[in-house]
Parts: C-alpha cells; sequence; structure tokens
C-alpha cells in the first residue's frame, strides 16, 4: 500500500512540473497585465526548439560532450520561447492588439509549428525516420547519485533529472522577487493600474515586455522538460495534449502565487492520472476523471468570487491595453 502510494505520488510530481514551468511563467506574465493565452503554443515552441537544437547537435558528428549536450536544447528552448513572447508582445503592448485573440492565435501557431518540425525534421536535414535523441535524453534524466541508496524517500522525491528541481527553484524565486523586491512591486503595479504606474515614473512598457518575455521563456522549461525528461528525448505530434491549458487553470487555483503553484502542481498531477490508479474503470469513467482538475479550478473561481478578498483576485488590470494617452 505505502509502495502504490509512494508510486502514485512520484507520477504526480512528474506530471506537474510542466505544469508547474507554465503557471510560474503566466503568473509573471499576468503580474504585468498581459493575459498570455499562448501559453500552451509556447510550451509546444520551446519543447521542439530544444530537440532542434539537441538533434543539430548529436547527430552533427562530434564527440558528444555532456555539458553540451544540456547547454545546447537549454538554450534552444529558451530562445524560441523568448521569440514566442517578443511577437506577443509586439501585437498586444506595441500594436495593442486584443490579448486573446494574439494568445489564442500564437497557441494554434505554436502547436502547428512544433508538430511541423517533430513530424518532418529528420526528412529537412536528410536523415529520415523518427525523432529519437537518445544520449540527450539521457543526460536531461540524469538523476543525484545517492538516490537509490536512500530506499523509497529517495526513490520519491530525489530520482528526478535536474530540470525537475529548477522548476521549484524558480517558483519560489518568482514568489521572493514579486512579493519582497522593489521591481518586483513595481511589476505588480503595473499589472493593477498602469497609469499610476507610469505617473510614478515606472516604464509600463518595459515592465510588460520582460515580464512576459521572462515567462513565456519559465514556460517554454515545461515544454523541454517534457521532450527531454518525460518523454527522453523524443517528439510526438500533439504529445504534450492539454497540459498547456491546464497550466493556465493552474494559475487560477493558485491565486496568482508561484509558491502556491507548487504544491497546486502536484495535486493537478495527481487528478491528470488518479484514474489508472483506479481499476475496472470505463472509457467515459476515465474522461469524467480527467476533467477534475478543471473541474477544481471552478470551484475555487466560484470561492474567491464569493469571498470577493483582493489578494486572491486577479490584477486588476489584466488583459487590458494601455493607452498613455488616455491617462
Amino acid at each position: 500500500m505505502i509502495t502504490t502510494i509512494a508510486l502514485f505520488l512520484k507520477q504526480a510530481i512528474i506530471q506537474g512540473i510542466p505544469l508547474l514551468y507554465g503557471s510560474t511563467g503566466e503568473i509573471i506574465t499576468e503580474k504585468s497585465g498581459n493575459l498570455n493565452l499562448g501559453i500552451p503554443g509556447i510550451m509546444y515552441i520551446g519543447g521542439i526548439s530544444g530537440i532542434i537544437g539537441g538533434y543539430i547537435y548529436e547527430f552533427s558528428g562530434a564527440e558528444l560532450n555532456p555539458v553540451l549536450l544540456i547547454l545546447i536544447p537549454l538554450l534552444s528552448s529558451l530562445l524560441g520561447s523568448v521569440l514566442m513572447s517578443l511577437i506577443y508582445c509586439l501585437l498586444t503592448v506595441t500594436l495593442k492588439a486584443n490579448q486573446n485573440v494574439t494568445g489564442l492565435a500564437l497557441t494554434t501557431f505554436g502547436v502547428g509549428m512544433g508538430n511541423f518540425f517533430g513530424g518532418s525534421l529528420s526528412s529537412i536535414l536528410g536523415e529520415g525516420g523518427t525523432i529519437s535523441l537518445i544520449e540527450t535524453g539521457k543526460a536531461f534524466k540524469q538523476t543525484l547519485p545517492f538516490a537509490k541508496d536512500l530506499g523509497l524517500f529517495g526513490e520519491t522525491f530525489l530520482s528526478f533529472g535536474f530540470l525537475a528541481y529548477l522548476s521549484i527553484i524558480i517558483a519560489i524565486l518568482a514568489s521572493v522577487f514579486l512579493n519582497k523586491t522593489r521591481k518586483g512591486m513595481n511589476l505588480r503595479a503595473v499589472g493593477e493600474n498602469p497609469a499610476t504606474a507610469d505617473a510614478a515614473g515606472i516604464n509600463v512598457t518595459a515592465n510588460k515586455y520582460l515580464a512576459t518575455c521572462i515567462g513565456g521563456a519559465i514556460a517554454g522549461l515545461g515544454g523541454l522538460y517534457f521532450v527531454m525528461d518525460y518523454v527522453g528525448g523524443a517528439w510526438t505530434n500533439n504529445g504534450f495534449g492539454d497540459r498547456g491549458w491546464l497550466a493556465i487553470a493552474l494559475v487560477i487555483f493558485a491565486l496568482w502565487k508561484p509558491h502556491t503553484s507548487i504544491l497546486g502542481s502536484i495535486l493537478f498531477g495527481g487528478l491528470y492520472i488518479v484514474y489508472l490508479y483506479i481499476p475496472d474503470l470505463s472509457r467515459s469513467s476515465q474522461e469524467i476523471f480527467k476533467m477534475l482538475p478543471y473541474l477544481v479550478t471552478i470551484v475555487v473561481l466560484v470561492v474567491i468570487s464569493v469571498r470577493k478578498k483582493r489578494e486572491h483576485q486577479p490584477p486588476q488590470s489584466l488583459g487590458l491595453s494601455y493607452f498613455r494617452e488616455e491617462r
């Protein structure tokens, strides 16, 4: 029984890591007032960019360096994710386009680009066959050397690749930044009331650009984790499923607090796979269980709407373009 619970907890953490990356990135973005519904697409781009970088290096014919096996896909993923975020900023911050429409368009674009390159990269480079980065996957999945010596505890909590622990560190740092630093306070001021922040001398445009690009880069790491650690260096078209949307739902569940999303991601990860641990479920019953993370999010939305506590509400200017001439 204990072994089964430990196994379930481990799998819940594994499933929750991409959600934690996505939600942390989106929280930082939304604190600036930008509602980026392109997070699912950015996660796809983060994943496929890492695959492209890793593929070019692993099959370059050069002697493989363990550091470069990690560094090249990591930088490629960050670059692809930031470029997607810059497109979003250009359209919504500079050109004042509708944030909802822009985000959805980026998601469609990101998924399409990921599936295109994932399905044809080998052919484009003249190799043929499917993408399988065995050595790169091994580098990303490398666990702590002493994990096996700590029995069930080590197997449950210490047997992950470095990206899993990095996600928790980033979430904690994001929480500290938003709540304990002056620049974090400025960012939150921009999300709450950009006109007042602008009048106080805070650069609204720069804060929105930086928050969205940094948030997008973090979200893209969720895609990199999925393809390199979870899958092991392979690409499957549409393999992400609805994880990007779950990450956005987790933002609401965590009440826009990065540190809360750590436990929330494990909960969502557990709800996402709990049907696998319930015997004799029909297909229709499995689909009902897959809805649990969304149902939990709806309940949280209802509760915070009824209680109306300001600290549990989204930024007041979330999703709204800022026109300085209307200040």
